[in-house]
């Protein structure tokens, strides 16, 4: 019998090279990209800020930021509101570059695996774990890394 009291719903947003996978409840909202204002000095995968409801938001590429593949920003792309983990009154969002429309799915422990791997490959950085999600595979951001990343990425640009 599944246990669908102990299922939660995701979202798998596919990045350049990768396929991401966050609980839909961190997702505030989906836009078309915009060109951000630029942010002088800050790192290639800082792409710049963005203006969503009254806040001035970081854009990331994700891609760029673990190494996986270069990512460029096209008008095609969408832009995934997240909700910062880190309590930041100051900054309770961030944005991350996206190749298209995130797919809602149900994740449940039946469904979920992590990914076999050399104990001695290091995992990318900003990245918790590789998983697999039935026949997809994915990462699962550790979210609170970027954050962190992104404020030193803006106290030194600053």
């Amino acid at each position: 019998m599944v246990d669908a009291q102990n299922d939660i719903r995701g979202v798998l947003i596919q990045v350049a090279g990768a396929r991401l996978l966050l609980p839909n409840a961190n997702i505030a909202e989906v836009l078309a990209y915009s060109d951000p204002e630029p942010v002088e000095n800050a790192p290639d995968w800082l792409l710049g800020r963005m203006r969503w409801r009254g806040w001035r938001l970081p854009l990331v590429a994700f891609a760029r930021l673990t190494g996986i593949a270069e990512e460029a920003a096209t008008l095609g792309n969408k832009v995934v509101v997240l909700k910062a983990l880190g309590g930041d009154s100051k900054a309770p969002y961030f944005a991350l570059l996206t190749q298209g429309f995130p797919r809602l799915v149900t994740i449940s422990r039946a469904a979920l695996s992590e990914q076999e791997r050399d104990p001695h490959e290091m995992l990318p950085t900003g990245v918790r774990a590789r998983v697999m999600l039935n026949e997809d595979a994915a990462l699962l951001p550790d979210l609170e890394s970027v954050e962190s990343m992104i404020g030193d990425a803006l106290a030194a640009a600053a």
